[in-house]
């Protein structure tokens, strides 16, 4: 490791790439809050975050297992509850009476049409205006989940490889070909209950 006078030792969260400090900088003197999706293997946690002197403010949080209250039956991870996720943070974002937010990706690397833009595009669908290139957004069709309903379709002339592969969906009694009207069912959910608290 390098010594010296002249040698000052990064913060440890740049070291490890978990912060880029420039970008966070750009964020909060931009004075709005930060909208931070953070996606895993199963899950997506979605959060409104304000930022203050004496740390970060959750103003709005959603995660995708919140969505069984909503009678979501697939996974937790796709891009379907990737935005219905969204939807929810920015339904709960909205009741806090925020208006606008700013994408906060982090230092993951993006790709257009990812479930990080499905979950924004949940946010911004729900009444938050979030600067963007319509360009990056997920297809209507894919946040819908038509894609996972046509490969299903495709598999289903194989039933030891569909039943492998969407073992997950079956388990909870939701056949892949019927996820796109199951995800209008639980969107419409989402929508009327914070219709009636509003």
């Amino acid at each position: 490791m390098r010594r010296g006078p002249q040698y000052n030792l990064p913060y440890r969260r740049r070291r490890n790439a978990e912060t880029d400090y420039a970008k966070r900088r750009r964020l909060v003197l931009s004075g709005l809050p930060r909208l931070v999706v953070r996606p895993a293997n199963k899950h997506i946690v979605v959060q409104v975050v304000e930022a203050h002197a004496a740390g970060d403010t959750v103003l709005a949080s959603a995660h995708s297992s919140e969505l069984k209250q909503y009678a979501w039956r697939g996974p937790g991870g796709n891009l379907p509850a990737a935005y219905l996720t969204g939807r929810l943070a920015g339904h709960k974002a909205k009741q806090k009476g925020v208006e606008t937010a700013v994408l906060d990706v982090g230092t993951r690397p993006v790709s257009t049409g990812s479930r990080l833009f499905a979950a924004m595009n949940g946010v911004i669908d729900a009444g938050i205006a979030v600067p963007h290139s319509s360009d990056i957004l997920p297809a209507k069709e894919r946040l819908r989940g038509e894609h996972i309903a046509s490969y299903g379709k495709m598999l289903s002339q194989d039933r030891d490889a569909y039943q492998k592969r969407f073992s997950m969906y079956l388990k909870h009694n939701l056949k892949p070909e019927d996820v796109p009207t199951h995800f209008e069912e639980v969107r419409e959910k989402i929508s009327h209950s914070f219709e009636r608290t509003t």
